[in-house]
């Protein structure tokens, strides 16, 4: 929000420099983010009146003007808008320019110039605040500007602008008055209020115009003043002024009067052309599927049911609280004018602003909440203007479609209860005080009964009320304390604690922790060769997505980290050992989605090498050993690895499932090369996740102590011969219960191909360590532990001992 410090002062005595001013006001608790000075820092610019033209004689585009700027000057100038009696903005002799350039006496072509007419770009101005036609020549002065005045003041120059970045809930200071309010508060000063008085003339409006209101969830309010016979042209130049300091450019009188009624009073306003209105009818109601209307940008736009819009008996002719219609535009030729001022529903403002891809002042405040009850006050005030300014005779009475009344809001505060939410012992009539400087009602003397004015729809709750007080108070006088009697313990769910485990497991096992978006494109399931029909194809969809590349719920952690490691790789930051702990969605009906935990991780490329070691490729074996230390570091092991080829982004023949006890825990597996060329990674790369709600079940909570073996254990080596289809995990889980409790470890320790091993088949060698925690083997038992796995082996398997 931009406030002018001249407009201000018009409705408030302001002591305070604007530097003070914006500290006062930043410390209540609305930010100035920025101080602005108007001046863009010429001298000796005044206004002036062009008298009369005539060509230049011995140049075919210049002209000589003869201007009154307190003094006649001839002037010489190229400019294609120049007409006798446009008002200009004239550089005198020894005048200085923003650019640093100072104007002297020349002479064109035989004709001598004694200064020089200035667009809007020379004087140093903001050309998108000027109209378009002064854009390309010289700029226009308001009507009222008098011959040899400095233009600074004309243009409203001479002034400061205050740059508030506002809260959300602090609807009401987007209006000059709102702020005004707060610096009557904030300072003690008098509030002045513009006094609104409206002459009527000539029938009534009740015979003339009519207004239905046919959604009223969507619209509690609209009143319609209507003025006629008046004349358009350019606005005075105090109020221009006013709009550009709020950085809005001039247009016309009529529709000036509705934006600075807007910003003066936070009530968005719209002017019709009265006489281009079917039947002289508005009516406020949802548009009809297809529906279509030409906006005031020029553009035609496609409306939907869930658009609010005003029509008239024939068509649409504004989508409501957001953009009017050009077919009832205000132009040149418009004379009578129906003002419209109406309280929308914010909700439906926002969603249609979103769905157009239209924003407006008028949008913005309709989205945070517009004073209810002020529309009656803003449209007198804008045909009070209009009659004024516009020479307009404002018809009898307004139409006041009232269909949801306002209810005021009152609240119960409790002295005490201030007091210890703030940490301080401020009396009960001061707290009284500063709620009246607010405007607010008070009544009794502790517990207080406040009402809040309408204009306040923030303020719902006593807690509200607590935050006014402190912030007019001071934030800065409220000591610093800790809070009495209150202790505060940090109390993590069991569901939490296992999160974290999930973190510090994967932190210990070498991977760096990433957080990515929960949303992501629906492109990204794409990029991971998944059919149709896949599960993670049936996903949650965003009705508003911020973007195209954010409207779905992410079904997987592994978007997220391939994008990660796209970037990183593009950034020639390799090795990428990362992993994440987050939720994942899945849709549920017409109910929420439901929400799993997973914790996910991606490998690529090769470890450092050092001194003492190599390098060592961070492929499937490296990755599989990560997940292994994960699991055991949380208690959970002796798991499968079982090869799939479920999973169409990972490598065929490289991907398993890791389970434990017959349950599915999630998968790992080297990413298919179509998946690394997609996302241009630049080695193999593995990847694992893992349901990890599910691994919380296979949690051993109770940690065991093994004491150390009081007998020796026999170690005896096994090579045996099987089909190469058969895997390592399966041949180990049959040594194991073959050889019964005397077996302690088996570990697979050489895996050979080749000669004199049968084509198709494998060696795999294992070492076997028999060990009881009672009693010493002996080497029949050992023996007899060995026999019973070589039968098991040749039976079950096929296998073969080399």
């Amino acid at each position: 929000m931009r406030v002018s410090y001249k407009w201000l002062k018009q409705y408030v005595d302001i002591q305070l420099s604007p530097e003070e001013l914006a500290e006062k006001l930043t410390m209540a608790g609305l930010a100035v983010e920025n101080i602005e000075q108007l001046h863009p820092g010429f001298q000796g610019v005044v206004a002036g009146i062009i008298k009369d033209i005539e060509p230049h004689p011995n140049a075919e585009h210049l002209v000589v003007c003869r201007v009154d700027a307190g003094r006649e000057l001839q002037l010489v100038t190229g400019a294609p808008n120049v007409f006798k009696g446009q008002k200009v903005a004239v550089a005198l002799e020894g005048a200085r320019l923003p650019a640093g350039q100072e104007i002297r006496r020349a002479t064109f072509r035989g004709v001598t110039s004694e200064g020089m007419l200035l667009s809007a770009q020379e004087m140093g101005l903001d050309v998108g605040l000027v109209s378009p036609a002064d854009r390309e020549g010289i700029l226009t002065l308001p009507p009222d500007a008098s011959p040899g005045t400095d233009v600074a003041a004309v243009l409203g120059l001479d002034d400061v602008v205050l740059v508030l970045e506002l809260t959300p809930n602090r609807a009401d200071c987007l209006s000059v008055l709102g702020v005004a309010r707060e610096v009557a508060a904030i300072t003690g000063a008098p509030l002045r209020l513009p006094v609104i008085t409206v002459e009527e003339k000539g029938q009534g409006i009740e015979g003339l115009a009519r207004v239905e209101i046919e959604a009223p969830d969507l619209c509690a309010r609209y009143v319609a003043r209507l003025v006629l016979d008046v004349k358009i042209g350019p606005s005075p130049a105090w109020l221009q002024a006013y709009l550009r300091a709020a950085g809005m450019r001039p247009i016309n009188n009529v529709v000036d009067i509705t934006n600075f009624v807007m910003l003066e009073m936070g009530q968005p306003l719209h002017a019709f052309d009265y006489d281009l209105l079917q039947q002289h009818t508005i009516i406020v109601r949802r548009a009809a599927a297809g529906e279509k209307i030409t906006t005031l940008d020029g553009v035609e736009r496609e409306l939907d049911r869930e658009m609010l819009i005003i029509a008239d008996a024939a068509r649409p002719v504004a989508v409501a609280g957001v953009m009017g219609g050009l077919e009832t535009e205000v132009t040149s030729g418009t004379v009578n004018i129906l003002i419209e001022s109406a309280h929308f529903d914010g909700t439906s403002i926002r969603r249609t602003s979103r769905k157009l891809g239209l924003r407006s002042e008028a949008s913005t405040r309709f989205e945070r909440g517009v004073n209810l009850e002020g529309a009656a006050a803003a449209a007198d005030r804008a045909a009070q203007l209009m009659a004024e300014l516009a020479g307009g005779r404002v018809a009898g009475g307004r139409l006041d479609r009232y269909v949801r009344k306002y209810k005021p809001t009152t609240i119960i505060l409790r002295p005490e209860r201030v007091n210890f939410i703030l940490g301080t012992d401020l009396a009960s009539s001061t707290m009284k005080e500063i709620l009246e400087r607010l405007h607010l009602e008070v009544e009794g003397e502790g517990p207080f009964e406040v009402t809040v004015p309408p204009n306040r729809g923030d303020l719902t709750q006593e807690i509200d009320l607590i935050e006014e007080i402190a912030r007019l108070y001071g934030y800065d006088r409220i000591p610093a304390s800790l809070p009495g009697n209150i202790t505060a313990r940090k109390k993590e769910t069991p569901g939490q604690r296992w999160e974290e485990a999930g973190r510090e497991a994967a932190a210990a096992a070498g991977l760096a922790e990433v957080v990515t978006y929960s949303f992501v494109s629906p492109r990204a399931l794409d990029n991971l060769r998944l059919p149709e029909e896949h599960e993670w194809k049936h996903t949650v969809k965003l009705q508003n997505p911020l973007r195209e590349d954010q409207s779905i719920l992410r079904p997987s952690l592994l978007p997220g980290l391939l994008e990660v490691a796209a970037r990183n790789a593009s950034r020639r930051v390799l090795p990428v050992a990362i992993y994440e702990v987050g939720r994942v969605f899945k849709p549920h009906g017409r109910q929420l989605p439901e929400e799993h935990l997973r914790l996910g991780g991606l490998v690529m490329g090769s470890t450092g090498r050092s001194w003492n070691r190599p390098a060592e490729e961070m492929d499937f074996f490296y990755l599989k050993g990560i997940v292994e230390n994960i699991l055991a570091r949380v208690n959970i092991k002796e798991v499968v690895w079982e090869a799939t080829a479920d999973y169409p982004f990972l490598h065929p023949g490289r991907g398993a499932n890791i389970k434990k006890d017959g349950t599915t825990l999630g998968f790992i597996g080297e990413l298919h090369p179509d998946v690394l060329a997609v996302y241009d990674l630049p080695a193999r790369a593995c990847v694992f996740e893992l349901d990890w709600e599910q691994a919380e079940k296979f949690n051993r909570r109770e940690v065991g102590y093994d004491p150390l073996p009081r007998f020796p254990a026999v170690e005896r080596d096994l090579a045996v011969v099987v089909k190469d289809d058969i895997p390592a995990a399966v041949v180990a889980e049959t040594i194991r219960r073959a050889a019964g409790r005397e077996l302690k470890e088996c570990t697979l320790f050489d895996v050979y191909r080749g000669a004199p091993v049968p084509e198709g088949h494998k060696s795999l060698a294992y070492s076997l360590v028999y060990q009881l925690p009672d009693r010493t083997l002996t080497d029949a038992e050992v023996n007899a532990a060995q026999e019973r796995v070589w039968k098991a082996l040749e039976e079950q398997l096929g296998a073969r001992l080399r």
